[in-house]
């Protein structure tokens, strides 16, 4: 799950038993309604999935030699996160993976998209590799397979050693060669098992949140730190493709971005050129390089700055050919024009327009999610588009083990119509992944909001199918 908060603040930015037992706790009777949508409508090759990613989900954060991760370093700074929660146990997935695949087979999901965490497979950040940490992946890959379930890995997904950002991270150019050397560990050791791979999960949010606002780890505050995070992610997201390319020549090899429909707040030109320059950051600051066509300069002048940072050869080295391009949505962003420096847009709150919003105050607008996959499927060199995450958070409450959370059954029927209708118009979107399979850490917010299909009690760990998971089992038969 991604957060635009920088942006909106700066302007620039199991067994049978097991399955049983829950299944008869849950409400049988959410399903899909009538005459809305179905599962044949999107063709036989069509993939449905959820994802999660290891920090959020495993827990066990020094167990079987894992090494201190930035998140886990940056959690235990006083205020960072809500109520000054952690990830320590989170979903204790590392401990629980077969019980929560078996959920995700008992949801009829086909595919399962996790993150590996790095600390976890290179605790040193570079050199030695940990035995347990390898092991623990290939048991929950072989889990997948024996469940009839596709692993989708995720190389990056916001975790990587602490002793590596204490060295900067990614504001340090070191970062591309670290990370190719992970790259081509994890390729190496699962590619005769997995097939799918994507390189890095949304660089805006951990470059934006992470080195521009604090909010996230490593908690930076500087324009020169983002800078470098946003041109040394993008060479090291098309090393990573290329790595993948020479280890497993057979694999589909894809990336995935943040993304945000933008709107001006009216017609005037002021408040269209704000949106087009919000755009720029939200919505085309990677994608593009890695498609040959460089930084959005033209639209929003500040990111000249990145120049400065090139190397001999950097041009051709942002560019890698993918796959496909693995599409995030959550929410609309509506812009005006703004005297902050750089970006000079800034985005209206959800709050202050009386529109629907999810539990993070991002506006609930199925449209975007259309209109995103046909502004992308006009970029040449973009082949195939899947929806990589999608999801709400609301607030629910388990009664009776019971979460009756018609919301979130709402927003999937109305998000799935949106893809449909992109899918009937000729856009070759060719998959969806629900964001998440069950409740996890959800980053400076902690445990407060809740994605999951699958409610988690954090008190015992006990998991509880949500209306909305039975409806996607019913909706996937």
């Amino acid at each position: 799950m991604k957060r635009r908060d920088w942006i909106v603040k700066t302007g620039i930015a199991g067994s049978g038993l097991f399955l049983n037992r829950y299944l008869a706790a849950a409400d049988m009777s959410a399903s899909l309604p009538d005459g809305v949508i179905d599962k044949s409508d999107f063709g036989r090759d069509f993939k449905w999935g959820v994802a999660a990613a290891a920090y959020q989900t495993e827990g066990a954060w020094n167990l079987d030699g894992k090494s201190e991760s930035n998140w886990d370093y940056f959690s235990r700074q006083p205020g960072k996160i809500e109520r000054n929660e952690n990830a320590d146990i989170a979903a204790d997935f590392y401990h629980r993976y077969a019980e929560d695949i078996d959920l995700i087979k008992a949801m009829n999901f086909k595919i399962f998209r996790f993150s590996l965490s790095w600390p976890r497979i290179i605790p040193a950040g570079t050199g030695e590799v940990n035995r347990a940490g390898l092991d623990f992946y290939h048991r929950v890959i072989d889990k997948c397979l024996s469940s009839g379930i596709e692993p989708w890995i995720t190389i990056y997904h916001w975790d990587m050693p602490q002793i590596l950002e204490a060295q900067g991270g990614w504001a340090n150019r070191k970062i591309i060669d670290w990370f190719s050397e992970y790259a081509d560990v994890v390729t190496k050791e699962y590619g005769s098992k997995v097939k799918n791979w994507m390189v890095i999960n949304e660089q805006l949010s951990f470059a934006g949140n992470g080195y521009m606002e604090g909010l996230f780890a490593p908690g930076k505050k500087s324009l020169k730190a983002f800078m470098k995070a946003v041109h040394y992610s993008v060479l090291a997201n098309a090393e990573g493709g290329r790595i993948i390319r020479k280890n497993i020549p057979d694999a589909n090899i894809g990336t995935t971005f943040a993304n945000t429909w933008v709107e001006p707040v009216d017609q005037s030109e002021k408040n269209i050129k704000a949106a087009a320059r919000m755009d720029a950051i939200m919505n085309r600051l990677f994608i593009e390089p890695c498609l040959g066509l460089g930084y959005p300069t033209d639209t929003l002048p500040i990111l000249k700055k990145l120049k400065s940072l090139y190397e001999p050869g950097d041009e051709q080295k942002m560019v890698f050919d993918f796959d496909f391009i693995g599409v995030q949505y959550y929410f609309r962003t509506i812009a005006k024009k703004s005297m902050m420096p750089g970006m000079r847009a800034k985005e209206i709150p959800a709050s202050d327009r009386g529109v629907p919003a999810n539990e993070m105050e991002g506006e609930i607008y199925p449209d975007g999610l259309y209109q995103i996959l046909k502004k992308y499927s006009n970029y040449k060199g973009i082949r195939n588009l899947i929806v990589t995450e999608n999801g709400t958070c609301v607030p629910d409450k388990l009664e009776n083990s019971k979460v009756h959370d018609t919301e979130r059954i709402e927003y999937f029927k109305n998000h799935l119509t949106a893809v449909l209708k992109a899918r009937k118009e000729g856009v070759n979107v060719t998959g969806y992944f629900v964001w998440s399979p069950t409740d996890n850490f959800e980053w400076d917010k902690g445990y407060r909001t809740r994605f999951g299909l699958v409610y988690i009690d954090f008190q015992t760990l006990e998991r509880h199918i949500k209306d909305s998971g039975l409806w996607f089992r019913d909706f996937l038969k």
